[in-house]
């Protein structure tokens, strides 16, 4: 397939007044580095009719139910904290039990809720009541969620490895190009082992558009860029339409889903079938809602609040595929064997690229037929 041009532009001016909000994490060459949360909050001026309850935004993707389920969900996280009050009121304003959920410290790292609004808890909430929810949908019963506090990818992901788990969410990361390259393949090297042991990987691509907050206008995210992981897009969903998320349309660094090729891990695989021709790994393969301004409705701090960004997207795939059963392992071969279980979205850009028919460094596969993927893995 012919290479899918990059869009030419002007250089985009700063991003006035956008949070940056980063953690501590030894993975560069640095003796630190960031590691940011890929959650959005709203615009002022968002209707917040266009927001979604998580059962509706599965049912809108065709969600199964009355699976018999049965994955134990990991979900990796750097800071923040929870309490199970939030959880408890938004599973019941949902019409849902709340699951099991067990706090795992990996380093010393421990749940550590704040009072922000603005803070890590947003991070934290986002991913914990999406994958409860999502899970619920598909099988009526109570999801079983371990959480993994470390200020290490690499030793949390082991972490859920050695306890047996069988998908795994991250929704925290940073531009490839910060990431010292052996680091990067240590990384891919634990989630290698981590499929190899059937434990499914997806991670969120970033919400800063295709720049991903890096040095040049196209550069992907890690851990999402990793061949064994799922890396998750986003997409802006609404009851009439979906299209690439990108509040900042034809620029390259903004409020929009990441993607695009990998410079660390290359050539392209072998199993990214169709997919335009870049001198790496596509980012993302699949893709869901992640705009802001159609966010998921969320409990923090007591009250309800809406979240984006691709952070959600990882936690909605893992809800799904824990309720399709155990040790399912590294699936992404099979599922660009099978496009016609996603939603394929050919409107809209990510600044560098363009959404076009059939594969994009924008949404990868498209977002999901929940029906279609239950009897593709069932």
């Amino acid at each position: 397939m012919a290479t899918k041009k990059p869009i030419k532009k002007k250089p985009s001016p700063s991003r006035k007044g956008a949070r940056r909000s980063s953690v501590k994490h030894n993975i560069a060459s640095k003796p630190k580095q960031e590691l940011r949360p890929y959650f959005r909050i709203p615009a002022a001026d968002a209707v917040a009719t266009n927001f979604w309850n998580v059962p509706d935004l599965c049912a809108a993707y065709n969600w199964p139910t009355g699976l018999a389920g049965g994955g134990v969900i990991a979900l990796v996280e750097f800071g923040g904290g929870w309490v199970r009050s939030d959880l408890d009121r938004f599973c019941a304003g949902i019409g849902q039990p709340s699951p099991t959920v067990t706090d795992f410290s990996v380093d010393g790292t421990v749940n550590t809720p704040s009072p922000d609004p603005y803070g890590y808890d947003s991070e934290v909430a986002l991913g914990l009541q999406v994958a409860a929810a999502s899970y619920y949908v598909a099988t009526g019963k109570p999801a079983t969620i371990r959480i993994y506090w470390s200020a290490d990818i690499v030793l949390a992901v082991r972490a859920a490895i050695g306890d047996g788990c069988d998908v795994c969410s991250i929704s925290w990361g940073h531009d490839e190009a910060d990431w010292n390259k052996q680091v990067a393949l240590d990384m891919e090297q634990a989630i290698t082992a981590a499929t190899d042991a059937g434990m499914i990987v997806f991670a969120a691509s970033g919400d800063n558009d295709s720049k991903d907050g890096g040095p040049n206008p196209a550069n992907v995210d890690l851990p999402a860029s990793c061949p064994h992981v799922i890396g998750c897009g986003g997409t802006t969903k609404t009851n009439a339409s979906e299209t690439v998320w990108n509040n900042n349309p034809g620029q390259t660094d903004g409020s929009g889903t990441g993607g695009g090729f990998s410079t660390i891990f290359a050539p392209l695989p072998a199993w990214q079938i169709g997919a335009p021709n870049g001198p790496g790994r596509m980012v993302p393969d699949v893709a869901a809602n992640a705009d802001p301004n159609t966010g998921y409705n969320i409990v923090l701090h007591g009250q309800t609040i809406t979240r984006g960004g691709t952070s959600a997207v990882a936690p909605l795939y893992a809800g799904l595929f824990a309720a399709f059963g155990r040790k399912l392992g590294h699936i992404t071969p099979k599922l660009w064997l099978n496009p016609l279980c996603f939603n394929d979205i050919t409107v809209g850009d990510n600044g560098g690229f363009r959404a076009d028919r059939g594969p994009d460094p924008c949404t990868g596969l498209g977002t999901p037929v929940g029906l279609k993927l239950s009897k593709l893995f069932l």
